[in-house]
């Protein structure tokens, strides 16, 4: 497949890919360029600054997935590419310690004051007594967010010696204090807290969570820190509140608009130390977001689950490990049911055995862009899978059970139909049929009839096909007793003419056939 590298990503990552996949890398194109490009490509990396929007989106018509390498997405539509059903992976662990020590070293210039008395020097002067510094020990660290980034920030500083506090209505508090972080209110950090540092994500809920009014109620000596996001921290209020005196000083890594405008008020604002979005601009950091990007979008190329995507189930190693050979089974079972029991709008997804005890969501959705590749024209994964079902009013829930047979993991579809498969050494293999035992490997072509078991039957079944100069792979003939209703799955190597269909559908014995293409 081909992968588009759109800025400047670490030789490790692209190394990655291209063991695998063409990989072109083509960085500073014109948006005309960019655009013009997209449609050549099923993958594309980005890390901050090329738009990957709704209009990117749209002109990626073969796009499976999308990597950011770094954190926030905010430069993707993930909305579009959900509808769109491409997979949008980040690397959220990758710049973890640089951005938590970027963070410890603007605390600690504005502590030590040491922007302002590095260009005293500069400029000739030595004035000690105007640089006085404050201790970081025994002094109240407030942390917004507690993320990866917060969880590192927070050991870091309790290592300085001082107290920790949190907000994050996603952590519990169980959590939080693990890291040795008091949980608290907003509220109480703001007014707590000597200095603040934000961790969250760019959304519409924490666009401008500090403000006027959270800059108001802070102490007046506190410090205000932002290696997270842009816009997360107002700029204009917080460069008003500098020059007001509302607050003692403030560090800021990452802006609104990058880079800042020349008439942006922080370019201006006293007590403030600014540095070029370099919470991540380690050499160690930009080798492992690329590399962590980079394996992701390998994995969705390959049908994978992906460790960290945005808009598909996150899942732990093991469960990703433990499900990736069952969501190929899943899709296959899907997409033969939809030929086979025909009414999908109520289905179960019945999960038996050693996957039982897993987090078994991507399976459904596997399951139903495999019923939904007979429904629609278009493009259905795991990613939109559950949003285009819903919409069409198919219904799949999932049941769980220890028993699974003679196998150690067993998927079942059921609805006025059941088909069921396991997976063993060699693959998928189709095990039963409406309870009935069988045992067949599935292949792209299959022709599935349910007849009165009869001698003979099976002959005119091979006949036809022989005469038609269609060959036969495999076959399985399902039953509970002689000479009563039986099923035969027969596996073929070419789509079997209509004319042929239409002969084996007058055979006496038949009472239903079905054709089954699981391309």
């Amino acid at each position: 497949m081909r992968i588009l590298v759109a800025e400047k990503l670490a030789a490790e990552g692209i190394e990655l890919l291209a063991a695998e996949h063409e990989v072109d890398v083509r960085v500073g194109l014109s948006r005309e360029a960019f655009l013009a490009a997209l449609p050549d490509y099923d993958g594309l990396l980005v890390r901050s600054q090329v738009q990957a929007d709704a209009e990117a989106i749209a002109a990626g018509t073969r796009l499976t997935v999308i990597g950011r390498a770094g954190v926030g997405v905010d430069n993707i539509d993930v909305d579009a590419a959900t509808e769109a059903g491409i997979t949008v992976v980040n690397a959220p662990t990758g710049n973890t310690i640089a951005a938590a020590e970027h963070t410890l070293a603007l605390l600690f210039a504005l502590s030590r004051r040491v922007s302002a008395a590095d260009a005293s020097m500069h400029a000739g002067d030595w004035n000690r007594s105007a640089f006085v510094g404050r201790e970081l020990v025994g002094k109240t660290l407030g942390i917004v967010g507690l993320g990866k980034i917060g969880m590192a920030v927070a050991d870091r500083a309790r290592a300085l010696g001082m107290d920790v506090i949190g907000f994050d209505p996603f952590v519990t508090e169980e959590a939080a204090a693990r890291h040795g972080i008091r949980s608290v209110p907003l509220a109480e950090v703001l007014t707590t807290a000597d200095a603040i540092t934000v961790h969250v994500p760019k959304t519409k809920e924490t666009a401008d969570l500090i403000s006027t009014e959270e800059l108001a109620s802070m102490k007046e000596d506190a410090f205000v820190i932002n290696v997270a996001r842009g816009g997360v921290v107002d700029e204009a209020a917080l460069a008003q509140a500098l020059e007001d005196g509302v607050i003692a000083a403030a560090a800021v890594d990452v802006y609104s608009t990058e880079p800042p405008a020349p008439d942006n008020p922080l370019r201006t604002a006293p007590n403030l130390v600014l540095t070029p979005h370099l919470g991540a601009s380690t050499a160690e950091a930009q080798t492992r977001v690329a590399v962590e990007a980079a394996e992701q979008v390998r994995d969705v190329l390959a049908g994978l689950p992906a460790r960290y995507a945005i808009n598909a189930p996150l899942l732990t190693p093991e469960t990703a490990d433990a499900l990736a050979p069952y969501l190929p089974l899943a899709r296959t079972l899907g997409q033969f049911y939809a030929q086979f029991g025909r009414d999908v709008s109520d289905l179960t997804l019945e999960v038996g055995g050693e996957l039982a005890s897993f987090d078994t969501s991507p399976l459904i959705a596997a399951a139903l862009g495999g019923i939904l590749e007979t429904h629609t024209e278009e493009r259905v994964n795991t990613v939109n899978a559950p949003a285009l079902a819903k919409a069409r009013g198919i219904a799949l829930v999932e049941r769980k059970t220890p028993e699974s047979g003679p196998y150690a993991s067993r998927l079942t579809l059921i609805g006025s139909h059941s088909i069921a498969g396991t997976v063993g050494s060699a693959g998928p293999r189709l095990v039963a049929l409406d309870g009935l035992e069988i045992d067949l490997e599935p292949a792209a072509h299959m022709l599935l009839s349910q007849h009165r078991d009869r001698p003979g039957t099976i002959g005119l079944f091979g006949v036809a096909l022989g005469e038609a100069d269609i060959n036969i792979s495999s076959m399985h003939v399902a039953r509970n007793e002689p000479r009563q209703d039986a099923f035969m799955l027969i596996a073929v190597d070419d789509e079997v003419p209509a004319e042929t269909v239409a002969r084996m559908q007058a055979f006496e014995a038949v009472i239903e056939l079905w054709l089954i293409n699981l391309e």
